[in-house]
């Protein structure tokens, strides 16, 4: 007898999602690879690059949901950067310093270099990416990639960029992800040429066209 195969579909996140959208952050996070040698505190990268999103800007989180309610991928950012970088501030480091406290020597490693980048907001912020003022961060666990949910999770934070008036949005990728750059080139995004962009390459587009 035929059983019905549950159809994943793109949804807003929920508090509950929370440990699932940590464990894709971590198996994505070194070069859209697992991250777990590398990073072995499983908490670092998502208090990076997931966790305060869906913190300070829920409405611009959603997951990918398998279609039995986990989440095997998301999509989170911010419309405002400037204003995400003062919360990341005002708030979020505080939130972390006891577990990550501010570095007092040059990183050694690689967890190091990713706790100074935590105390250091500002970096986020660059002249060449002003036309630009949302950004994001989008990961799928490798079983969902190259299947169109890339596209649909993108499709559903520039929709919400849009009708809150945002007009463009930026993402910071490793240059060396060359699977991450084909997929961002497909869906629209553009290079921004940054001064000492150092190992990252910065894409931009428009919230509504395409």
């Amino acid at each position: 007898m035929p059983t019905d195969v549950p159809s994943p579909f793109v949804r807003p996140y929920r508090p509950a999602d929370r440990d699932a959208v940590a464990d894709t952050c971590v198996r994505t996070a070194h070069n859209g690879g697992d991250s777990r040698d590398l990073y072995p505190d499983l908490r670092l990268m998502p208090a990076l690059f997931a966790e305060p999103y869906c913190h300070f800007d829920p409405d611009l989180a959603f997951v990918l949901d398998d279609g039995a309610g986990r989440a095997v991928g998301y999509v989170v950012g911010t419309a405002d950067t400037e204003r995400f970088v003062r919360d990341f501030r005002r708030t979020w480091i505080p939130r972390m310093a006891d577990r990550y406290p501010a570095p007092t020597a040059p990183p050694r490693t690689p967890s190091e270099e990713m706790i100074g980048l935590l105390h250091r907001p500002e970096r986020m912020l660059l002249p060449e990416l002003a036309a630009y003022p949302a950004h994001l961060h989008i990961d799928l666990l490798p079983a969902w990639q190259r299947r169109g949910h890339g596209r649909r999770l993108m499709g559903a934070l520039l929709n919400a960029l849009s009708q809150q008036g945002v007009p463009a949005v930026h993402l910071g990728m490793v240059t060396v992800n060359t699977a991450a750059r084909a997929f961002y080139d497909r869906v629209g995004f553009h290079e921004i040429p940054v001064r000492d962009p150092g190992p990252l390459t910065y894409l931009g587009r428009s919230t509504t066209d395409g």
